[in-house]
């Protein structure tokens, strides 16, 4: 392996050493750790610093369409959703310092545009426009990761995260989260969408 590059878990290697706190106010060290699982392949990214951790796996469009078919949305409407960028979110406080996120003030950019994630709410006027059932609705807004949440020194959580982007797009993320009341900013980069395999 080349200098700088060492696996870990699931093949990981740690590719970067981000955001010195002295660099800019409000960013702290922090490593982003990608990574490939087996047997899958999918590819994992994960942002950590001071025990907090937010990871992105991968998701198949053919996973996601599979998921949400099976909780009573039509073919074209899973479909819809499979090809927006879908990724599993973990996100731990696994630190000593409360911490508080809202996703609508995260920014993906790609290709020198800057825009939102698809948030729960942002989801649920395309369903209402689409006339989805309410079972429906509720099962979709329940499988992504809440808009926003708090979470105390040891808490945790997990949920999907919508990109909006085609299958095999690359966008950085730029995150910013209040820890401790103090607000901090962080990026992802380079992130990968799951390609749309025939």
């Amino acid at each position: 392996m080349e200098d700088g590059c060492r696996y870990r878990t699931l093949s990981h290697c740690l590719v970067l050493g981000l955001l010195s706190a002295s660099a800019l106010p409000g960013q702290l060290w922090a490593e982003v750790v990608v990574g490939v699982g087996e047997p899958t392949g999918l590819r994992t990214w994960e942002w950590r610093e001071q025990g907090i951790s937010i990871q992105l796996v991968q998701r198949t469009p053919d996973q996601t369409r599979a998921f949400f078919q099976g909780r009573g949305f039509s073919s074209g409407d899973a479909d819809t959703i499979a090809l927006a960028c879908v990724f599993q979110t973990i996100f731990r406080n696994d630190g000593m310092q409360p911490l508080t996120y809202d996703l609508n003030a995260w920014q993906i950019t790609h290709h020198g545009d800057s825009f939102p994630l698809q948030t729960r709410e942002r989801w649920e006027q395309k369903w209402l426009d689409r006339a989805v059932k309410p079972a429906a609705r509720i099962a979709f807004r329940w499988s992504l990761l809440p808009t926003r949440q708090s979470f105390e020194p040891g808490d945790y959580n997990w949920g999907m995260t919508s990109f909006g982007l085609p299958p095999g797009a690359a966008f950085d993320l730029s995150l910013i989260l209040m820890v401790n009341g103090r607000s901090v900013s962080a990026e992802i980069p380079a992130v990968v969408c799951a390609p749309d395999l025939p």
